[in-house]
């Protein structure tokens, strides 16, 4: 067993198993699918974790879901404040909805269009504020503390890492025999939650972390020892971009359990998304195309190796379809 950082405190191992039994009822246990394209390139056997084809498009639901599920009576009475660039914000709308819980979002001034209609349509109150998504967070924490309802972090919540982690509770079973994870980075939450699951039960997975270079926030800080200030440049990868929360517990997850960073610049991000349409025959968003794209950076060194990789997510526009060169 890989010794967890020091100022986790909490048995999380335990809180991601009981996650994995609490949201059951509400996501989808996602398949696993092999890429014959991606093995025939890489020599590697490459399978995907379809994170793309959960109910609201990405992998957010699990820690969203787990999140609303703990509160008690009179939080879910008085609704809940998130901030989300936009697949978390969609799944709060979700889970709220399904549970019967009020909910704010509080979005990036540049959120994706269909994301923010998606959260609409679910029946939430979303409110723009801020150019950058840790602005964004500050504002949304402010208004839940002054109005007294809980705030449910995109990342910083070990109740939404543990939501998170059961992505890996399901690959292990599916894939036993699994060597490598490739996992797309933006505040650490997935790839938290997972590697806190995976080093424990499988302690010899290597995690490889897939960031944006337009938003490589997580692995320079990680690299500098603290958590960085740095300007996210537009990216296809959108729901990955962005500063992370001072204090964050997913900085000492990653740092302490995440084996290799790999940063992809935009064009290979694009085309891994039109990989993964015309190859892998699934749509999926920037983030996503990240994951993939990582694969073709490090291919070499996974020869002979079983590999997975997260397809976080599938919530992109048409729009931005069309600009996929």
């Amino acid at each position: 067993m890989v010794e967890l950082p020091s100022s986790l405190s909490d048995d999380l191992v335990a809180r991601i198993g009981a996650a994995a039994e609490r949201i059951r009822p509400h996501v989808l246990a996602t398949p696993l699918v092999p890429s014959l394209a991606s093995g025939e390139a890489t020599g590697a056997n490459v399978w995907l974790k379809c994170e793309n084809q959960q109910l609201t498009g990405s992998f957010k639901l699990r820690g969203a879901t787990n999140c609303l599920l703990t509160l008690d009576e009179a939080e879910r009475r008085l609704g809940v404040v998130a901030a989300s660039s936009g697949n978390h914000g969609i799944a709060v709308s979700w889970a709220g909805r399904a549970l019967g819980v009020p909910v704010t979002v509080f979005v990036p001034e540049a959120a994706s269009p269909v994301k923010v209609a998606a959260m609409r349509r679910l029946g939430a109150d979303v409110r723009a504020f801020g150019t950058d998504g840790l602005d964004t967070e500050i504002e949304a924490r402010r208004v839940a503390a002054e109005t007294g309802r809980p705030y449910v972090s995109p990342y910083n919540d070990p109740v939404v890492v543990a939501g998170q982690g059961t992505v890996a509770v399901e690959l292990r079973k599916q894939l036993p025999d699994v060597e490598v994870v490739v996992v797309a980075v933006g505040g650490g939450g997935l790839i938290g939650g997972m590697a806190i699951d995976l080093k424990h039960h499988l302690p010899h997975v290597r995690i490889i972390g897939a960031v944006p270079t337009h938003s490589p926030v997580m692995a320079a800080s990680v690299r500098a020892g603290r958590i960085v200030e740095m300007p996210t440049q537009p990216t296809l990868s959108d729901g990955t971009a962005g500063g992370i929360e001072e204090g964050s517990i997913t900085f000492e997850i990653c740092r302490d359990l995440v084996d290799d960073w790999v940063e992809v610049p935009e064009d290979a991000i694009a085309l891994a998304m039109r990989h993964c349409i015309e190859q892998e025959h699934m749509l999926v968003e920037g983030s996503a195309g990240v994951a993939v794209a990582a694969l073709s950076q490090v291919g070499e060194s996974l020869r002979g190796r079983t590999v997975a990789i997260v397809l976080c997510g599938a919530n992109v526009s048409i729009e931005t379809l069309r600009a996929v060169p």
